[in-house]
């Protein structure tokens, strides 16, 4: 049996799928802390605005899952 026939009808492996999630999880985290900032009154500026979980962890939340998803459809299944 030849390495082409032993990856006939099986495009990723479990451990691709869980990379996929685990990724896709992350980053829907980040656009969790992302959200909110929302002011009560709309006539006040609120600061929260401008939080670093919004401002830095957040955006590097979802690159990191981004990652993780690129990595998770790039690496072969093992056997």
């Amino acid at each position: 049996m030849s390495k082409e026939e032993s990856y006939e009808g099986k495009i990723l492996g479990k451990m691709n799928y869980i990379l996929l999630a685990v990724g896709f999880v992350i980053v829907i985290l980040g656009y969790f802390l992302m959200s909110g900032g929302k002011a009560a009154n709309p006539n006040e500026f609120s600061q929260e605005l401008f939080s670093t979980t919004r401002i830095t962890v957040a955006p590097l939340l979802i690159l990191l899952g981004f990652a993780i998803d690129v990595v998770a459809l790039v690496i072969r299944p093992k056997d």
